[in-house]
């Protein structure tokens, strides 16, 4: 294949994976229309230092996000393209970024595969879809660790300062949690710890100016909330309603890592230095929070980007490769499957589905046309089919399931059908996320309709 032929080829791709359709689906969940809203007013009010939610202080999160959405805002993205397309370019720009720094500690094969599957896998692909705040950190965080290797491997410090700067916007993105991820780093580089001030001088640089201003303006309720509620609490209290049992995320990850799940099994015990710190990355990570009394599916991305990086090294090794790839393609049989639950898995919850496996029949004919592809290519050559197979995948489910999806789990429908109509502008026992959803595309807080009148008005929404 010609250069040309190779860029469209990738360049299609990144289209078709990251930016094709993003506004398909309106807002979604109770969290995208609240970080959305509070980006939004920042860029209306140019107060870029305190988030506020419907007109009140909020400090849940830092301002990462809301300072990128607020910048979509003010490049005229609209409702919809603002809080969702920064990220996607963001996540674009990372992938890149992975490459080129794993080619150099791992060799092409190794970085093209990790990137590759990383950039494909189911979880990288949902938030990078999303206006969360789960991928800036998991971007940042991962360029600082990254950053590092050379500091790890031979003491070369030119970027560490890189690497604070990363570090830094990760503190940014949701606060301390950067800071305990990255304790395997100080554990490889424990030797050379002398070196940490030009890592950590320039994090402080970049993240300090926010919270001592934010400090300054709001007093102690800003840390009291965002460290000890947010933090502490998130950790050892009940109190936020995520708590979820310690096993919670192996079956998230294997979601998360759809549909390279077989991947696990291909994991080898680390060659070198720089692979067992990947590991660590990923294992240390993975322990803590699944510690963590709160959990949410969002919290493992950070650990993607070192398990894939593991992954990738060993399929560069490994003489199994062809076995890998017939199993990935089989897997993409359950994209039928996905498309018609993901809207009620959206909307009530996954365990309330009643999927149908019968697509499933088809896996045999997908991982036998790639067994084909590597007799008669190169194998790097059939993980390109692969990946060509889960982009038409994506635009199938986004075709099959946008639609219901748009209907079901986001308010924006019926905004639209709401919003010519002022008598019924009103929510009747709205479920929460409903609530967030309808004020942030009514731009205010609507009331709910038994505030209004004894009885419900015609078109009062639930």
């Amino acid at each position: 294949m010609s250069l040309f032929l190779r860029l469209g080829w990738l360049l299609s791709l990144v289209y078709f994976l990251y930016l094709h359709n993003l506004d398909g689906v309106g807002l979604l969940g109770p969290d995208e229309p609240r970080y959305a809203w509070i980006g939004r007013e920042m860029a209306r009010s140019g107060d870029w230092v305190t988030p506020r939610l419907w007109g009140e202080a909020w400090f849940e999160k830092p301002p990462l996000l809301y300072w990128l959405t607020a910048a979509g805002f003010r490049a005229g993205l609209g409702n919809d393209l603002a809080p969702r397309l920064p990220i996607a370019l963001l996540s674009v720009c990372f992938l890149a970024a992975y490459y080129f720094l794993l080619r150099e500690q791992l060799g092409n094969d190794a970085a093209l595969y990790a990137t590759a599957m990383l950039g494909t896998s189911a979880g990288w692909l949902a938030y990078s879809h999303l206006g969360l705040t789960d991928l800036p950190l998991s971007a940042t965080f991962a360029l600082a660790m990254l950053f590092c290797m050379r500091w790890i491997t031979d003491g070369e410090t030119s970027r560490l300062p890189l690497a604070g700067v990363c570090l830094g916007l990760a503190l940014l993105a949701k606060g301390l949690v950067p800071l305990v991820l990255s304790i395997p780093l100080v554990w490889f580089a424990r030797q050379r710890l002398k070196d940490l001030w030009k890592l950590a001088l320039p994090a402080v640089a970049v993240a300090a100016p926010w919270y001592g201003v934010c400090y300054a303006r709001n007093g102690p309720v800003f840390w009291e909330e965002l460290i000890l509620r947010h933090h502490l609490g998130r950790f050892v209290s009940a109190d936020l309603q995520h708590v979820q049992p310690f096993w919670f995320y192996v079956p998230v990850l294997a979601g998360g890592l759809f549909p390279w799940s077989f991947l696990l099994a291909w994991l080898r015990r680390p060659q070198n230095l720089i692979e067992r710190f990947f590991g660590l990355w990923a294992g240390f990570g993975f322990l803590f929070f699944s510690l963590s009394v709160n959990k949410l599916p969002g919290y493992l991305l950070p650990l993607l980007p070192a398990i894939f990086a593991l992954a990738g090294a060993n399929l560069a090794r490994s003489r199994h490769l062809a076995a890998f790839l017939a199993l990935t393609a089989a897997m993409l049989a359950l994209l039928p499957t996905l498309a018609s639950i993901l809207p009620q898995a959206v909307d009530d919850g996954l365990s309330r589905t009643n999927p149908d496996f019968r697509p499933l029949l088809l896996a045999p004919l997908f991982g036998g046309l790639i067994l084909l592809a590597v007799r008669w290519s190169h194998a790097r050559r059939a993980f390109g089919v692969v990946i060509t197979l889960l982009a038409g995948g994506l635009l199938y489910l986004q075709a099959q399931s946008y639609p219901a999806l748009n209907e079901q789990g986001s308010a924006r429908q019926a905004w639209r059908k709401l919003a010519g109509q002022p008598q019924s502008q009103c929510l009747e026992n709205p479920r929460r996320a409903f609530r967030y959803q309808m004020n942030y595309y009514a731009e205010r807080a609507l009331p709910d309709c038994e505030t209004r009148s004894t009885s419900p008005p015609p078109g009062g929404l639930r």
